[in-house]
């Protein structure tokens, strides 16, 4: 059985770090937001990798 990915839109991703979404917009551009993808003309983030970017960035902190 394959495992779900749950995508989640730009906006949904903004809010889940707490950034408004042209914040969110600025830091695809400058390379430091979680990984994503144009699907359809849309931007997506895997639930997986948005989750795996906070983590990293509590990691950074706590070393």
């Amino acid at each position: 059985m394959e495992a779900l990915i749950v995508l989640l839109t730009l906006e949904e991703t903004a809010e889940r770090i707490r950034r408004s979404p042209a914040a969110l917009r600025y830091m695809i551009h400058r390379g430091t937001a979680p990984r994503s993808a144009l699907l359809g003309g849309r931007r997506f983030f895997k639930e997986a990798d948005v989750n795996a970017w906070v983590e990293a960035a509590f990691e950074k902190e706590a070393s």
